[in-house]
């Protein structure tokens, strides 16, 4: 039995409202993990619409707040969307399996980016906010 993707106080960032999303992103992706093949539409459907909230979110933050690596964090946000959108196409077209394996790597590329790209917004952020 394969394990699913879990929150973990590693990627905690200190910034409450981003670290609510992400523990929110994380259990969609646990359910898309270990969703059955009946369930893996709904399952990736919500995960694909909460990241498209959830980097939406992130992307306001950084231009309202003037964040220097917006555009960088921004485009990779870009691309992941893209890739799970896709992952959509391939569902309704019965192709289970590269969406499966999407929600596997997705957990190892989601630690990375928050503890590059979300760790340096959090911290921008909490800056902000104490100005």
């Amino acid at each position: 039995m394969e394990t699913t993707t879990q929150w973990t106080d590693a990627l905690w960032l200190d910034f409450d409202p981003l670290d609510t999303m992400n523990r929110e992103l994380m259990q969609r992706l646990a359910r898309a993990q270990a969703a059955s093949d009946a369930e893996l539409s709904q399952a990736w459907t919500d995960l694909v619409s909460h990241m498209a909230t959830h980097f939406g979110q992130e992307d306001t933050w950084m231009r309202e707040t003037g964040h220097g690596q917006s555009e960088a964090h921004a485009l990779q946000h870009r691309v992941v969307l893209n890739l799970l959108r896709e992952g959509l196409g391939q569902i309704r077209s019965g192709e289970l399996a590269p969406v499966r394996q999407m929600a596997r790597e997705l957990g190892a590329w989601f630690a990375r980016h928050t503890h590059s790209f979300d760790a340096g917004l959090a911290l921008h952020l909490r800056r902000h906010t104490l100005n």
